[in-house]
């Protein structure tokens, strides 16, 4: 079901307060890229070992009070529809509301897992003025505070039940998603790689299935297809595309071994694009960009190369990702660009010898020693690659503290340098010997 946990609830009740306390500490740091806006809608939450991906509906709605209920409504159905888990929150401090109670009945009906977050109980009167929410029907009903985050730890402890743990398999097939805003060209793509019109959009207005799975064997390659485009029909509110298209991807990353991102050529890469792509960073997806619509460009010697830079630089630091230059109407490079993923989902999988990674990596290490910190100097000792489904790696030093993150960054440049790891996230870690 894609481990996403969706934060539903009329406005000012605190979801973003929430959301902030679930993801926020970790999401700060990517205000530092360019182009990354800070209204961030979704984010990376672990708890207990488990990950998964925290949706903030509210920062979807604008517009007029109408509006806002028609747009909070169709929220509430994609929600149930996307999510594996809801956190439906109301406010201690107002009581139950009409909208509370007809949300209420839509969540009630649907089939996911709810927990009633009863928000702003930081006092013990607060706490007797809660109790009225238990008239809504919710078994799982916690009482918290975000702003304090006092009873948030309870409430994870019974969401994270429901996420299921990553595992490390290798034997089943690579996953392969296309994702992107809409418009871009995702189902002339998909189109155009399975040979074959695909009919999404259903007859009834406001119709979902899930993202669509085709088994593609072709050329010697074989993989799943996930497939996210156009499944619904649009509907009469603009941010519901939105949120809905977002949903989609985001499930999309969570289901996939490699994002295929793609843009399109006239329009370049938007911020909404950098959300999802540091998405699919965080969660240790192979990811590959493909510039769509590129027959549409005028070209002279340099344009692609200077294309690519420019995308590049809006990456960094993590700019070591394939961009190809495709035209899905026209078939171009359609293919080249599935041989580029499938060598994404290698590097993504591969292993490299312990003895292998200390050879040379140590002889570097001491050509180019780390800083002194306080006029110590780390000393590392060792080199292994961790058992995770994604690489990672740990290097022994005698005092990790003392390694700076430009250190980090330089030990991943070798890494990426010498073994191939492109289009892959990769993480360093600093054990003590």
């Amino acid at each position: 079901m894609g481990n996403i946990v969706a934060i539903v609830g009329r406005p000012n009740v605190g979801k973003s307060t929430l959301y902030n306390r679930l993801v926020g500490s970790r999401d700060a740091i990517t205000d530092d890229f360019s182009g990354v806006t800070r209204d961030r809608k979704y984010g990376f939450c672990e708890w207990n070992g488990k990950r998964f991906t925290v949706v903030d509906t509210g920062g979807f709605v604008q517009g007029s009070e109408d509006v806002y209920e028609a747009a909070i409504r169709a929220q509430v159905r994609i929600a149930i529809e996307e999510a594996a888990v809801i956190l439906f929150m109301v406010d201690a401090q107002t009581g139950v509301t009409d909208l509370d109670e007809e949300m209420a009945r839509v969540l009630r009906r649907g089939n996911k897992p709810v927990y009633l977050v009863v928000n702003k109980v930081d006092t013990h009167k607060h706490l007797m003025e809660g109790n009225e929410f238990w008239s809504l029907g919710f078994e799982n009903t916690f009482f918290i505070a975000s702003i304090s985050g006092s009873g948030t730890g309870d409430l994870l402890d019974a969401v994270v039940e429901h996420i299921e743990k990553e595992e490390y398999f290798e034997t089943q097939l690579p996953k392969l998603a296309i994702i992107g805003r809409p418009n871009v060209g995702k189902s002339s793509l998909t189109n155009a790689l399975l040979g074959e019109e695909r009919n999404i959009v259903t007859a009834t207005a406001g119709t979902t299935r899930d993202p669509i799975h085709a088994h593609y064997n072709k050329f010697g390659k074989e993989f799943i297809l996930i497939d996210t485009a156009g499944i619904r029909k649009k509907t009469k509110v603009e941010e519901d595309l939105e949120f809905y298209s977002v949903m989609r991807a985001i499930r999309a990353v969570e289901e996939a071994d490699v994002c295929l991102l793609v843009l399109d050529a006239t329009l370049g890469i938007e911020s909404q694009d950098l959300n999802i792509l540091r998405l699919a960073q965080k969660r240790h997806k192979g990811i590959v960009i493909l510039v769509n619509k590129w027959d549409l460009m005028e070209k002279s010697t340099n344009t692609a190369r200077d294309y690519e830079r420019a995308i590049k630089s809006r990456l960094a630091p993590f700019d070591d990702v394939p961009v190809m230059f495709i035209s899905a109407l026209e078939k171009q490079r359609i293919f080249q660009a599935v041989e580029v993923a499938m060598d994404v989902y290698a590097n993504r999988t591969r292993r490299v010898k312990t003895s292998d990674l200390n050879d040379i990596l140590i002889p570097i290490i001491e050509a180019t020693p780390p800083p002194s910190v306080h006029g110590r100097y780390p000393k590392f000792k060792y080199i292994t690659q961790l058992p995770t489904h994604y690489p990672s790696f740990a290097f022994f030093v005698n005092n990790p503290n003392y390694v700076r993150d430009s250190y980090v960054q330089f030990l991943e440049n070798q890494l990426r340098k010498h073994f191939n790891f492109t289009g892959v996230p990769i993480e360093v870690y600093m054990r003590s010997k």
